[in-house]
């Protein structure tokens, strides 16, 4: 059977994960042994999400009435009731949902009305709290499929210290991901000096490493020094997949969904208040403007490198009109030049402009001039793929080291 569960957190605290873990560990404990434990994300673009937009779903031998008894009782024990916006959701299954529903659960919006006509249809077992928000990720989470799929194992807290300060030995850390990158990765943000697995919020997470096995993953958490977790588990994960991402063309983009759009600069990039970077991009007659905000640090410094004629393909969130850049490609690079008034031949001066289409003028001898000064300069910038930095990175993002999207070795660091 395989069990859903999903919007049991808030941001004052619990993590589904945690009760998804605590869960597993109760039906062993009732003869119920779990097979297999999946850490689902969805649509990172709902705005009613509490962090990672999460659900999990755990594969289970055993009788499902009992399960899914047990399961609501985890949730009625557990989940945040206190914040009004937690409204869990619980499904148990004896098979697979259709795979349509997730997939549209990860890259669009689903209901509510959808989710209970497919359980219904199905024959399985549900139970939505308050308004049933989360059936959608509950469902979701036992219709996945993962063609691509990572790991993660979640360190958990002791229940007596939670909302206290973590204690993780930050050199530890890094000293974890440069001995097993890129078999893991998003540890730490090298570059930035910052520790990215461990959280901030008030929550039972002590720390997640994310790899591509139960392996390395495992290696990397043996390396890592803390307090004494209260638990552990490792999750079956479709995060560091880009599942999220559809193809797109500019012009025909959806508010909240997330996309691979290919176009031609149009614009030099601008930085603007708050040190956040924007460009437009053009394909054909239609144009969007991208964005680089502050937490991308360095890699807006690539994003200013742009000039217009570049050919690039953005990959991110279409938010209010524009794509919020996770990564891109530079395709091709336009010739980068330089463009001035030309300089008197008698006087070697640089002349000004005329007018508007009347060329340039010589202000000492009156001499004139109708084309400008055009001086091409060397590119610096190189084709291939940029992503922003562990610490700005998605959930779902696919990190390049885990290969470039259409698998060209064009990787750059």
């Amino acid at each position: 059977m395989l069990i859903g569960i999903d919007d049991t957190d808030s941001p004052q605290g619990m993590c589904t994960t945690y009760l998804g873990a605590v869960l597993a560990k109760r039906l062993a404990g009732e003869g119920m042994p779990v097979c297999e434990a999946r850490l689902v994300r969805l649509n990172p673009n709902v705005t009613f999400k509490t962090r990672g937009n999460a659900a999990i779903g755990l594969v289970a031998e055993g009788d499902r009435d009992s399960a899914f008894e047990i399961a609501c009782a985890m949730v009625e024990e557990l989940a945040e009731f206190s914040c009004e916006n937690t409204n869990p959701g619980v499904v148990v299954v004896d098979a697979p949902l259709d795979g349509a529903f997730y997939r549209k659960a990860v890259t669009d919006f689903c209901t509510v009305e959808e989710a209970v006509s497919l359980l219904e249809t199905a024959g399985g077992l549900y139970r939505g709290f308050r308004n049933r928000r989360g059936l959608i990720g509950a469902t979701a989470a036992v219709a996945c499929e993962l063609p691509d799929l990572t790991f993660e194992i979640l360190t958990y807290r002791r229940k007596e210290r939670f909302g206290t300060p973590r204690e993780v030995d930050r050199e530890s850390l890094f000293d974890a991901q440069r001995r097993t990158f890129p078999h893991t990765w998003d540890t730490v943000d090298e570059e930035n000096d910052v520790v990215v697995c461990v959280p901030h919020t008030p929550d039972p997470v002590l720390f997640g490493i994310r790899g591509e096995s139960p392996l390395w993953v495992t290696a990397a958490r043996r390396m890592i020094r803390s307090e004494h977790p209260a638990l552990e588990q490792v999750w079956i994960t479709n995060q560091g997949t880009d599942a999220h991402i559809l193809p797109g063309r500019i012009g025909g983009l959806r508010e909240g969904l997330s996309y691979r759009v290919h176009g031609t600069v149009e614009d030099a990039p601008k930085t603007g208040p708050g040190g956040h970077v924007s460009f437009t991009l053009r394909d054909g007659g239609f144009v969007i403007r991208c964005m680089a905000y502050e937490p991308t640090k360095d890699f807006r410094q690539v994003v200013r490198m742009l000039v217009p004629g570049d050919a690039i393909t953005a990959v991110g969130s279409c938010k209010k009109g524009s794509v919020n850049l996770e990564k891109m490609e530079i395709v091709a690079l336009a010739p980068g030049k330089t463009v001035r008034p030309p300089l008197c031949p008698a006087c070697s001066k640089r002349m000004t402009s005329a007018g508007s289409g009347k060329g340039y003028k010589c202000k000492k001898c009156g001499a004139r001039a109708k084309m400008p000064d055009v001086q091409e300069i060397p590119r610096t910038l190189k084709t291939g793929w940029y992503e922003v930095p562990p610490s700005a990175r998605r959930h779902l993002a696919r990190p390049l080291c885990r290969g470039i999207p259409d698998d060209r070795d064009q990787t750059v660091s």
